[in-house]
């Protein structure tokens, strides 16, 4: 579960104050808390606002293959007004920061500032960590960050890959010509989820696969059905917590559970890209109605998800 209170207090609260602007130094940080970060901001109807991020450990211990191709996603998808602005950089000279300072600008002043224990991540900001945050002087942290700044390069820059190292998303995938192999000789933990409509035996109308089957709504939007005992079981992170996923064809997605009753697995930053993503894997067009005929002439109704840990998981939809 979430600390709410730190949450609010740190990175919600200040925007309702007139902060408009998030800096972000930590030493560790993951694209699911970004992520959840953006949408939580969009479904409190808050103001759009500015987060800038810089990672302090890169360098030293390396990242995450999923976690850098998330942090790139969310960069290059700013491209529009839904979610507040978002960039991110990492630390590639000087000494490694290992740091956790969140400073709030105001018209690119600082007015705001918190240091502590707590990194940028889900885990860092959750009931399961014992993490302590306190205010400190804004404009030293400003110019704390600020002096970070030369020693650090975008994410997604041409030539970042040459400073950092990328490791396996997970120990298990670390040849990743064999994922499915290496999966299946391990027991994680798994659940099989059915893409059909199990009353008709058929594909949803306007739902599941078809969610964005119906008018004035984007015809690729959909969700993964989830049956409401295995929404119980705690196999899937729930309280709309994000969720990094690896796919056979060596895919990384954002997923979290949504809807009432915890019913549907969803790209939460956009319905439409898992959509895409099922109709791709189907060799169907954008937008085209998905039926029973297509996947079973893929070789495959459901798809099945391995369980690698509380924020990463492996999704196997290859055919029977």
């Amino acid at each position: 579960m979430f600390n709410q209170d730190l949450i609010n207090s740190i990175l919600i609260e200040p925007i309702s104050r007139g902060a408009n602007k998030l800096l972000i130094v930590s030493g560790y940080a993951s694209h699911t808390m970004a992520s959840w970060h953006l949408k939580k901001i969009k479904d409190l109807g808050l103001p759009l606002i500015n987060i800038e991020l810089i990672v302090g450990m890169a360098l030293y211990d390396g990242l995450k293959k999923d976690i850098h191709q998330g942090f790139k996603d969310i960069q290059s998808n700013n491209n529009h007004n839904l979610y507040s602005h978002f960039q991110c950089q990492y630390v590639i000279e000087q000494s490694p920061v290992h740091s956790k300072v969140y400073i709030w600008l105001n018209n690119d002043l600082p007015v705001e500032a918190y240091t502590g224990s707590a990194n940028y991540s889900q885990a860092g900001f959750s009931l399961g960590r014992r993490e302590y945050m306190v205010p400190c002087n804004p404009n030293q942290a400003f110019q704390y960050y600020n002096n970070l700044v030369n020693d650090s390069m975008f994410c997604n820059h041409n030539d970042i890959e040459d400073y950092i190292t990328l490791v396996a998303s997970h120990h298990v995938l670390e040849n990743e010509m064999e994922n499915s192999s290496i999966i299946f000789d391990n027991n994680f933990e798994k659940v099989t989820l059915s893409l059909l409509d199990t009353r008709t035996n058929n594909t949803h109308l306007k739902s599941g696969l078809n969610w964005g089957q119906r008018n004035n709504r984007e015809p690729n939007q959909a969700y993964i059905p989830i049956p409401s005992k295995v929404a119980k079981s705690g196999f899937f992170p729930l309280e709309s917590k994000h969720f990094s996923v690896l796919t056979d064809d060596h895919k990384n997605l954002v997923l979290r559970v949504q809807q009432q009753g915890n019913k549907a697995l969803t790209t939460p930053m956009n319905n439409s890209l898992i959509g895409e993503y099922f109709r791709n894997r189907l060799g169907l067009n954008n937008g085209q109605f998905v039926t029973r005929q297509h996947l079973e002439h893929y070789g495959r109704t459901d798809v099945t998800f391995y369980k690698l840990d509380d924020e990463q998981f492996y999704m196997d939809f290859s055919p029977h």
